[in-house]
């Protein structure tokens, strides 16, 4: 080829890689250049109307929208009982909103401007709860009346910032005019132009990037460059005040026992019920339970009752329960303001009356769904009236688990003068055989407990009784009459049983009890026409081991379901560790 015909080549081939050179270069200046997209702050906080406004809670850009009505701010009481203060309590069915403090209860009516401190009437000068459909909307300046936080409004769009957190902070100022984006990366879209010597929180530190919170509730990544280096500062609200909670206490170790009144004969046997045991300094005799649906109890209390217990210096707390009358709807009493009042006020009338210087609640089958957060209103409200006449509450629990997560031991500490593990039915009339309270689940039971009630206000709750457990063999030409592995193969029932009982029937059996340590209990095993019984005993031994718990846990003492249950020895073995 000529030089001539090659020279054009050579052009072309130039321009081919000149232009291939432009084309990567504008990859690459487009690929390293930050993207000026701007993002829309109402899509960012997800505004899509004129009455919403936005809310950051904290380190969070919340799904609630907050509402302005007539130029106030008011929340959603859901976003307020879940995340701000779980004290607010809406009556949907009354359409009442309730704050219980130490000492009193406050309470307003829907629309209404004005608020009850107990009897009291203060005004609010606006609206300070407003009826929806499904849920309340709550003035916000009131809910901060009785919360731990601060707010600020910020416009274009409408939001506000609720700080509830407090303590230590991580922050860092801007060193020079930079980006706040939506993602870390510098294609993602500006949520806003940070100038030099803002300060903002720091969420998270990353190697580029770092997540932050704006003074004015924007959350997104700036370089990490472009920052100083983060700092701790220590933020407080100096505004608010820490409610402080008083308790009735008792100055040694709590021995409670329970006795059970049928009918007001029973009360007639005390002095021998007494007599028998050692150490008890309460008795806790099932005198109320919850009668009606309009919140009206039964009452089987007697006076003299009360005056032979006090002459012999043990104090009388009337047990009140919603077991004993299948017909009544205690889910629905709860859950009314009028019918819950009325059942407190019945209550308080019951112990003053009958001279009692403490209530056990035991409300037992309790669930979520049914009861929501009206049973712990109900402690709320009770121990405020129990404690302005002198009165102590103790309150009846399972151990914690997911189930019962509700109960909101926490709170109920707060008010409850104590709170009593039922440290039994671990294994219950229905389940599979195994024992009413081991060990190790007892042992989990105060663990989980102390991790919400304070160990000076926890009584452990013991069993006088146990079960024996008779396993019945579906077809007995095919399972073993020793294999009880897999219970799907027998019929399993149990009856309740006293010390006493269970010892002679494992007596009578020709049974040999031994220790089992893994439950803490001397178990025995036999079989008779072709059944198979099982029982974890009571006795001193298992009651020793739940003993060193109380005492191990520094706990308040010790409850004993129920008198009648016990041997005579087995108060020599309580007396040893509640004295």
């Amino acid at each position: 080829m000529t030089k001539k015909k090659i020279m054009p080549v050579l052009i072309a081939i130039c321009l081919i890689i000149i232009v291939i050179g432009i084309i990567g270069l504008s990859a690459l200046i487009k690929k390293y250049t930050p993207s000026k997209e701007t993002e829309d702050l109402n899509k960012y906080f997800n505004v899509t109307s004129d009455d919403q406004i936005a809310v950051t809670l904290d380190d969070t850009v919340s799904e609630y929208k907050a509402t302005s009505i007539d130029g106030k701010i008011y929340v959603d009481y859901n976003f307020v009982n879940k995340y701000i203060n779980s004290r607010f309590y809406w009556d949907a069915n009354e359409n009442i909103l309730l704050y219980a403090t130490s000492s009193d209860l406050i309470s307003v009516s829907a629309d209404s401007d004005s608020y009850y401190v107990t009897k009291t009437a203060n005004d609010f000068g606006y609206p300070i709860v407003k009826a929806t459909s499904d849920s309340a909307l709550i003035a916000l300046d009131f809910v901060k009346q009785y919360s731990n936080i601060k707010y600020d409004f910020f416009e274009d769009p409408s939001r506000i910032m609720i700080t509830s957190k407090w303590g230590d902070m991580d922050t860092a100022t801007v060193k020079k005019d930079t980006q706040l984006r939506i993602k870390g990366g510098i294609k993602s879209p500006i949520l806003k132009q940070l100038k030099t010597d803002d300060t903002l929180t720091i969420l998270e530190s990353g190697e580029s990037w770092a997540k932050a919170l704006t003074n004015d509730g924007i959350i997104g990544y700036v370089k990490q460059k472009n920052i100083s280096a983060v700092t701790t500062a220590t933020v407080t609200n100096d505004d608010y005040t820490e409610e402080t909670y008083d308790h009735i206490k008792k100055d040694s170790k709590i021995c409670l026992a329970w006795h059970q009144v049928t009918n007001k004969d029973s009360n007639s046997k005390i002095t021998s019920i007494i007599s028998g045991t050692k150490g008890v300094n309460i008795i806790s005799p099932t005198w109320f339970y919850l009668n009606d649906n309009k919140g009206s109890i039964a009452d089987l209390a007697s006076a003299d009752y009360v005056s032979y217990c006090h002459s012999q210096g043990i104090e009388v707390w009337g047990l009140v329960s919603n077991l004993e009358n299948n017909d009544v709807d205690s889910a629905a009493v709860l859950t009314h303001t009028s019918t819950r009042s009325t059942l407190v006020n019945q209550i308080i009338a019951a112990a003053i009356k009958h001279e009692l210087d403490g209530i056990n609640l035991d409300f037992e089958n309790l669930t979520e769904d049914a009861y929501g957060d009206s049973y712990i209103e109900f402690v709320r409200e009770l121990a405020i009236k129990c404690h302005n006449n002198g009165i102590c509450l103790s309150v009846d629990v399972t151990v914690p688990a997911s189930y019962n997560k509700f109960f909101n031991r926490s709170d109920m500490a707060n008010f409850a003068d104590y709170i009593i593990i039922m440290g039994y039915d671990e294994h219950y009339k229905g389940s599979d055989a195994g024992s009413v309270a081991s060990i190790n689940w007892v042992n989990d039971g105060v663990t989980n407990t102390l991790d919400e009630v304070p160990a000076d206000q926890v009584i452990l709750g013991m069993p006088f009784y146990t079960r024996i457990w008779s396993l019945t063999p579906k077809d007995t030409d095919n399972v073993s009459q020793t294999d009880t592995s897999d219970s799907s193969n027998y019929t399993t029932s149990s009856s309740v049983y006293g010390m006493e009982q269970a010892a002679a029937e494992v007596l009578d059996n020709q049974a040999t009890a031994s220790w089992d340590s893994a439950s803490g209990q001397n178990y025995a095993e036999w079989t008779k026409d072709n059944v198979i019984y099982k029982v974890w005993l009571e006795d001193s031994s298992s009651m020793e081991e739940r003993l060193k718990l109380v005492t191990g846990n520094s706990l308040a003492g010790a409850a004993f379901w129920k008198l009648g249950f016990e041997t005579s020895s087995i108060w020599d073995t309580v007396i040893k560790y509640i004295n």
